[in-house]
């Protein structure tokens, strides 16, 4: 008889999405299939699937001993998710070559379907770094006596969603700094930045709207300019290993001696780029905008904006909301302008109004049968009691004139 060989072994999911990848979250159910293709007739003792997910980092630092004597330290740690064992022909064990209990395959293509359920607790996103990775995978393995085992592995996808749309990621980010240079006996004046960005949580291929101002107050040519910073960070044996990588980065304008520049919402895009792990005891990746003052000769002055990067976008109410609020926010106060004091509430509606009036303004309503009956009754007392409450404080009148809006220094007179 002559034996048949393994033309191929290949591992498919069913995916979840309409792109075809592969893509999972903590609680979904992963399935597929395994193919084996062959010629001719086999026998198998088993073929068997391993499922795995963990988390894992290395480095090696060099140690200096001595005068002539050196040694590398190798830093290592992993957490792992799930381990998921699973037999779709035969049995467990294959470490003889007896003939007992195999299984007959024919020539052709078959498929043997596997399915197993990620953990319900909160699993780390995939991610490739410098010192250390997430990996998911599936491995097939195809055991046969008197032949070398065929092993085939097939990584996925796994996302932990980070939704953009809580108070903590929707809050306005902003700061203020201020530089000044000295150079021996002669002192100039400050350079000042203040920058202030919408919201903290973000998703890849948005556009963060910077807004910030830049006075040069000092003898030198500056340039504003503003980055996303990427920081890895690594934990292994009680030490860290930190990585930092430029992900996107704009330029202004050179800005000369007693000169001012405002960004009134300058844009930096954010490219496609793996979302923050925050979960994670041995892999940390976070982000920050850096908006900073470029000066030659001497350190460069910064401010550092944290951001989250998600991926569950933001959504239309919530952009809407975080839009008009930072837009009346920054309008009125995040440059330091001084607000007036609250003006007096004019008189109440129980002042102007007779309980005679009142009763007569409430009859057309209590006419409307179909309108009272269509609301519930705790709401439509609500919208009754409404109707005569104080209107909203208003002043026309600024009650503080000659308050100054500005308390920061000028540029001194050249």
């Amino acid at each position: 008889m002559v034996l048949g060989k393994v033309k191929s072994l290949t591992i498919s999911f069913d995916c979840l999405n309409d792109s075809n990848v592969p893509v999972y979250s903590s609680g979904d159910t992963v399935s597929g299939r395994v193919s084996l293709e062959v010629t001719g007739e086999i026998r198998v003792k088993s073929l068997k699937i391993h499922a795995r997910g963990h988390a894992k980092v290395r480095w090696t630092e060099s140690r200096n001993a001595g005068s002539n004597t050196a040694y590398t330290q190798n830093y290592t740690e992993e957490v792992e998710y799930f381990n998921h064992k699973d037999i779709l022909i035969g049995h467990e064990r294959d470490d003889d070559n007896s003939e007992e209990g195999l299984h007959t395959i024919h020539s052709g293509r078959h498929e043997y379907a596997f399915s197993f359920e990620l953990p319900q607790t909160p699993l780390a996103t995939s991610f490739e770094g410098r010192h250390g990775s997430v990996r998911y995978w599936v491995k097939a393995e195809l055991h046969r006596p008197w032949f070398l085992p065929v092993k085939l592995k097939k990584e996925f996808t796994v996302f932990e969603h980070i939704d953009i749309n809580t108070p903590s990621l929707l809050s306005p980010q902003a700061g203020t700094k201020e530089k000044t240079l000295c150079c021996w006996f002669c002192t100039s004046g400050p350079i000042s930045l203040s920058a202030k960005i919408e919201r903290k949580g973000y998703t890849p291929g948005e556009s963060i709207q910077i807004f910030a101002e830049i006075e040069n107050c000092s003898s030198r040519v500056v340039v504003p300019k503003a980055a996303i910073y990427q920081t890895q960070a690594f934990y292994a044996k009680g030490k860290m290993k930190e990585v930092k990588q430029l992900v996107a980065n704009l330029r202004g304008e050179s800005l000369s001696s007693g000169k001012t520049e405002t960004w009134n919402g300058k844009q930096l895009k954010i490219p496609p780029v793996s979302p923050s792990i925050l979960d994670c005891s041995i892999i940390r990746v976070e982000y920050s905008l850096m908006v900073y003052v470029d000066i030659p000769g001497a350190m460069d002055l910064f401010l550092n904006l944290p951001l989250v990067i998600g991926t569950i976008p933001l959504h239309p109410f919530g952009s809407r909301t975080s839009s008009v609020s930072s837009q009346c926010s920054m309008n009125m106060n995040w440059l330091g302008l001084a607000l007036p004091e609250r003006p007096e509430a004019p008189p109440s509606y129980a002042e102007v109004v007779t309980e005679e009036q009142r009763q007569s303004s409430l009859a057309p309503l209590g006419a409307c049968d179909d309108f009272e009956r269509a609301l519930p009754g705790p709401l439509f007392a609500y919208i009754q009691e409404f109707r005569f409450l104080p209107p909203p404080l208003y002043s026309e009148i600024d009650p503080n004139p000659d308050q100054p809006t500005d308390d920061r220094p000028s540029c001194p007179s050249r």
